[in-house]
């Protein structure tokens, strides 16, 4: 079994300038590593926040993440951290551009990426319209990796939304999975607190979920409330509603102490559907 860590989550307020939101990244991170985090994760968008889809396909980078991507995988070198980029926006094949996390080893290492697969396409309670299919292009695979504390699942945002992602995840042996986000205000204030608790004591999963906050470029306003949620749904931290970072103490024997307790991932199980009119 091995032993506990010391993870960070980043809460940003991430505008359109992507240079300036580099600078800041790269400060908290730093923060962090000095207060002795050993995993670092930011946000969905880290680097550029902005509510109109064309700005964010003009600002995209290139598929193979430039030199930004460079940049940041020697941030992580230099700090001695495991970095997760909860998403960078980049360039595809084809005109819509892809929200990719990426995670990066302690030695600089990128040993795994995941393309967000389900699309915010929705209407606010509002009214206001927000459709991701239209500019982003979805992922099609699930991603769980091996890190030196256990395995991590990937998520992005509106994937909290479909529990069968996080279920096939923690079937993968996901002890942990991540969930970088850049909710809504309107919909965070109703849904992500409960959605967050539900997802960890479902597979009995620790959640990392840092998060944006504020107001942004574009006339879009995050939610904020980065929060860390261990495998029995308590919150260990909560980022609340301004620009921080929230800590917890990470403790993988949780996990299996709990799965112990409660073996629901054991007890999954294949079954027929009947409709109505078949009786």
């Amino acid at each position: 079994m091995t032993s506990p860590f010391r993870i960070a989550c980043l809460q940003i307020n991430s505008g359109n300038d992507l240079a300036a939101n580099l600078v800041m990244l790269k400060g908290m991170v730093a923060e962090a590593a000095r207060s002795g985090a050993q995993f670092v994760l930011t946000p969905e968008y880290c680097l550029m926040m902005d509510g109109s889809g064309r700005v964010m396909r003009e600002h995209a980078l290139p598929e193979d993440g430039g030199e930004v991507l460079v940049q940041l995988q020697a941030l992580a070198c230099e700090h001695r951290v495991w970095l997760l980029l909860g998403s960078l926006t980049l360039k595809t094949d084809d005109e819509r551009i892809a929200n990719r996390s990426f995670l990066i080893a302690d030695d600089g290492r990128v040993v795994a990426t995941y393309d967000k697969i389900h699309m915010f396409d929705v209407t606010l309670p509002d009214g206001k319209v927000i459709r991701e299919s239209s500019s982003y292009r979805p992922g099609e695979r699930a991603v769980a990796v091996q890190m030196p504390w256990g395995k991590l699942g990937m998520t992005i945002c509106y994937d909290l939304r479909f529990p069968h992602l996080f279920r096939t995840l923690a079937q993968q042996g996901a002890q942990f999975i991540a969930v970088p986000s850049s909710f809504q205000r309107q919909t965070g204030k109703a849904h992500w607190h409960a959605l967050l608790k539900a997802r960890a004591i479902e597979n009995a999963s620790y959640i990392f979920a840092p998060a944006m906050c504020g107001e942004h470029a574009g006339n879009r306003q995050t939610y904020g409330h980065a929060l860390i949620v261990d495998p029995w749904g308590e919150v260990l931290a909560d980022g609340g509603e301004e620009p921080g970072i929230v800590y917890a103490d990470i403790d993988p024997a949780r996990v299996a102490k709990i799965r112990g307790m409660m073996p629901s991932l054991e007890h999954d199980r294949l079954y027929a559907y009947d409709t109505a009119e078949n009786h």
